[in-house]
């Protein structure tokens, strides 16, 4: 893990002495005006000039160092005029004033001191919350050591309310987890045995032991401490452009300040002008929102390095995105088993499973997610063994498996060839099972899509994104595929690491760029670009280095939030700036012509002062949402309906395979007992499925978006598969009553079962980007 700040470290002990001298300095300044005042009021002038006057040299002295630590970093202009107004309050023994403008300097750097102590809140909690120590278990029991010394394939023990040191696998029955700090949801999650968990989790359970999967420098929590510790206000570059309204703004405030002198004939109109263009607006408005937004990203999982990224995020019109990870979920799934004539896909994928157990390869360990989450129950292979490139070999229920890449007869039968053919037209890797040297069937598995990413790109050409391009090292086709399904603008495929870059100088020559990715091939992608933006929940922790945005959460949506979160903080800070400005220039030049003496003109700087630093803090709000908030009771039905739905979604395949059997054979015994199974498929478990989404889903998501009208669209859809439903099973009932499908049936039953199942895809689909998009998919209800 990333050590600790030192206390010795000279920038710690620069925040120490600001932490008490801000105040101190709002409590010297305010004490001085208020002694100063009561003096006055007693008829002792002198005394009270001299409290006003020791007030306003109090502030001079740090006044001056802002001023030459600002020339040092390259600034000019702002702090030169605020140095300018407390000397010349002095030179022409206008202490009131002085006294005046000291205050309102000293509470300006106090607010700023506030807003980013709060803004910075949790990017502080996430350096106190770091693990240090891990109970590593051993042959003699547990042994406590430091963090730093845990190795992959150590078995920890997690205890109640202990955060994870590393990354790893729970081994053994289930853990309950708080993800709050790096994910923003409060609720506890569940993670059953050899699901992975991440760094930075606290046990809200029971004790549970961990299988660690990374060193403490490669956790996910480590890279995020990393990140924090190099956040900074200081660079934000809407400060640099208050420096820029500086170039102007100081020429006219001198301009004027001796059109003062000249109009009044005295040096105190010109003090006065002075006094009123003290630039706070700049000085402390605009980094108040800045550093806001930053706050604000960071409570929904988005941590952003500087203000520079979020100044850049806020004014992107370009989004470069990796494919693998990004745009789809970056682990493949079990999309269709194929089988053989003498064989069911369950029983190929219980043997797959059961051989794959013992493998660590992630195609592997997706067969054996699928067979899991189908309820199978899987045998201990045994004599398993691995060749790289080729698969999976052992004895499952005394019989020789083999998995994974194997030799195809020369002449290939007629499944074998469908398969094959399936995997070219989904862009599908194949996992062929045999059994004593007899193909069985095949799995084929692709990464999906993931199922925010189409209305996430929706929502980011709505915050001011006009050209989305994928960036990708994969093959062309599934690239052109996921482009097509997604509405991209421009797909580069087969490109190395440095092709990638490449593509991203080309963009962001163009326009100001935000490159997302996840990889260890994408960093210097990311660092090429305007923005890097690395998906750091899974991604390797060389990207999320490079990036100048790091998404905490396994959710692409949170860009969108980023992206509207830095639009709304940019967009205050140039109004507060824009809003001070141009009071200060009325109030210049009323005091120009004599008509604003400086006391009157510092005390109406205060309250401008007061008010843009109050508009900035607005950053740290919610804002508009472009998403409607989501009630926990409507989450919760939405993850259940969308649970029942995957699972529907993995049996949906008999639709196809009996349209496929009909198409062969319509006569044969096994193209009815398929069809009988595709009609219980129907009844018993699809059309409950969408009965009960129409009577309860459908009429809690009317009021969440607005108008009953809404899920009309999706209403008629299951109005269709109910009719082609009915229409299948009167079919079935024939072809029941015959003992056969007969030949006049055959034409109408494959037109119905072919656009049974398209339409189900297609209406799976919509539900998932329009609906259940909408919910925190790690939500436990």
């Amino acid at each position: 893990m990333p050590e600790s700040p030192s206390p010795h470290d000279p920038r710690n002990a620069a925040l120490r002495i600001r932490r008490w001298f801000e105040p101190a300095l709002l409590v010297v300044t305010v004490g001085a005006l208020l002694v100063g005042g009561l003096a006055w009021a007693a008829g002792a002038t002198s005394t009270a000039d001299a409290a006003w006057m020791v007030g306003t040299a109090v502030a001079i002295v740090p006044a001056l160092a802002w001023m030459i630590h600002a020339l040092r970093r390259g600034r000019t202009g702002v702090d030169l005029i605020a140095v300018l107004s407390l000397g010349g309050t002095l030179a022409v023994h206008e202490y009131l004033a002085g006294s005046l403008v000291a205050v309102m300097l000293a509470t300006g750097q106090a607010l700023d001191s506030a807003a980013q102590h709060r803004a910075s809140h949790d990017l502080r909690a996430l350096l106190e919350r770091a693990p240090r120590f891990a109970h590593r278990r051993t042959s003699g029991g547990l042994e406590t050591v430091p963090v730093e010394q845990v190795h992959i394939g150590d078995v920890l023990q997690v205890n109640p309310g202990e955060v994870v040191p590393v990354d790893g696998l729970v081994r053994d029955g289930a853990a309950v987890l708080d993800e709050a700090v790096l994910t923003g949801e409060p609720t506890p999650v569940e993670r059953a045995a050899e699901d992975p968990v991440r760094s930075g989790a606290v046990n809200a359970g029971s004790a549970f032991e961990l299988r660690a999967g990374t060193s403490a420098a490669g956790s996910t929590y480590s890279g995020i401490v990393r990140l924090a510790q190099q956040a900074s206000a200081e660079r934000a570059p809407v400060v640099r452009l208050a420096d820029r309204y500086a170039t102007w703004f100081l020429p006219l405030a001198m301009l004027l300040a001796g059109a003062a002198w000249l109009i009044t004939g005295t040096a105190v109109g010109a003090v006065s002008v002075l006094v009123v263009a003290t630039p706070c607006p700049l000085l402390l408005a605009v980094p108040v929102a800045i550093v806001s937004g930053m706050s604000r990203a960071s409570r929904i999982g988005v941590i952003i390095r500087d203000g520079a990224a979020l100044e850049n995020l806020g004014c992107a019109s370009t989004a470069i995105l990796d494919k693998t990870g990004t745009l789809t979920a970056g682990r493949p799934a079990v999309i269709e088993i194929t089988t053989a004539p003498t064989n069911t896909p369950r029983e190929v994928l219980r043997l797959a499973a059961s051989l794959d157990q013992a493998s660590p390869h992630v195609l592997a360990e997706a067969i054996v997610m699928h067979a899991r989450r189908q309820n199978l129950a899987l045998t201990e292979p045994r004599e398993a063994s691995e060749q790289p490139g080729r698969g999976m070999s052992g004895i499952v229920d005394g019989k020789r498996v083999e998995v994974g890449k194997l030799a195809l007869p020369e002449e290939k039968p007629r499944w074998v060839s469908a398969a094959l053919n399936r995997a070219v037209l989904d862009a599908a890797a194949i996992a062929w099972v045999s059994c004593e040297g007899d193909l069985q069937g095949a799995v084929l598995l692709r990464d999906p899509v993931r199922n925010d990413a189409p209305r996430t790109l929706k929502r980011l050409r709505r915050a001011g994104l006009h050209r989305l391009v994928m960036l990708t090292g994969d093959r062309a086709e599934p690239a052109r595929e996921v482009a097509t399904v997604l509405g991209l603008d421009w797909v580069h495929a087969e490109r190395t690491p440095a092709g990638k870059v490449a593509c991203v100088r080309d963009e962001t020559t163009r326009a100001t760029t935000i490159m997302v990715g996840d990889g260890v091939n994408d960093a210097p992608a990311l660092a090429a670009a305007t923005v890097g933006v690395a998906m750091g929940a899974r991604g390797a922790t060389a990207s999320s280095e490079a990036a100048d945005v790091v998404l905490t959460t396994d959710r692409l949506d949170r860009l969108a939030d980023a992206m509207s979160i830095a639009r709304r903080a940019r967009g205050i800070a140039v109004q507060s700036a824009a809003i001070g400005m141009c009071l200060s220039i009325i109030a210049m030049g009323f005091a120009a012509f004599g008509r604003l003496p400086p006391a009157a003109g510092a005390l109406l700087q205060e309250g401008i002062d007061i008010t843009v630093i109050t508009n900035a803090l607005r950053a740290l709000g919610r804002g508009r949402r472009d998403e409607p908030a989501v009630p926990p009771s409507t989450e919760d039905l939405l993850n259940h309906f969308a649970s029942q739905q995957q699972k529907l979604r993995e049996t949906l395949h008999l639709v196809r395979d009996t349209a496929d059997l009909v198409s062969a054979d319509p006569t044969s015994a096994k193209a009815l007992t398929s069809l009988l199974q595709t009609r219980e498929f129907l009844n018993r478990r699809l059309l409950p499925h969408e009965h009960a989404e129409e009577a309860q889903l459908y009429p809690a998501l009317a009021g969440l978006l607005g108008s009953p009208d809404a899920t009309a669209t999706m209403s008629r859809m299951h109005a269709e598969i109910d009719r082609l439903s009915r229409r299948l099973g009167t079919h079935a009932e024939q072809a029941e009553s015959h003992g056969h499908i007969t030949s006049e049936q055959a034409q109408d039953l494959l037109a119905t079962l072919y656009g049974l199942y398209a339409v189900l895809r297609l209406h799976f689909a919509q539900e998932e980007e329009n609906y259940f998009a909408l919910a925190d998919p790690d939500r436990t209800p």
